[in-house]
């Protein structure tokens, strides 16, 4: 790895661009069939980043910041989940800087294993409504 030397100075012809206007092209990954192929785009490569996110442990990839990923909730009883799930959810979302808020949260507890969770997320590029993601919880 090259370590610069000295100062680095921002002259005019570096560009310092808006989270918003970054692009969100990005490969499509077909999750079933465990392959990619193709490019996504905007609002649909948000649903996959909130996908993404929400099914992978924070905290257990070395290729991640701490900041990435969902801290799961296995282990603990059901009401310490009914009270901190949303919480959580909110919190692993709104690390990206494209998520501007989550709204109409429903919990449903299936099982004592499983919570289906229902959410409209915001984003830079529309909404995007989660449709019955299962989370586990044992």
């Amino acid at each position: 790895m090259v370590i610069p030397k000295g100062t680095i100075a921002i002259t005019p012809e570096i560009e310092v661009v808006d989270a918003a206007e970054l692009p969100t092209r990005t490969y499509n990954l077909d999750f079933i069939k465990g392959r990619c192929g193709g490019f996504i785009d905007g609002q649909k490569a948000m649903e996959q980043v909130i996908f993404k996110v929400l099914n992978t442990v924070r905290f257990k990839h070395l290729i991640y910041t701490d900041n990435y990923g969902f801290e799961n909730m296995i282990g603990h009883d059901e009401l310490y989940v009914r009270g901190d799930l949303g919480r959580r959810i909110q919190e692993a979302l709104l690390q990206d800087e494209r998520i501007t808020s989550l709204s109409n949260f429903s919990l449903d507890f299936v099982t004592k294993d499983d919570v289906l969770v229902d959410f409209v997320a915001h984003t830079i590029y529309g909404d995007v409504q989660l449709l019955k993601e299962a989370v586990r919880i044992a």
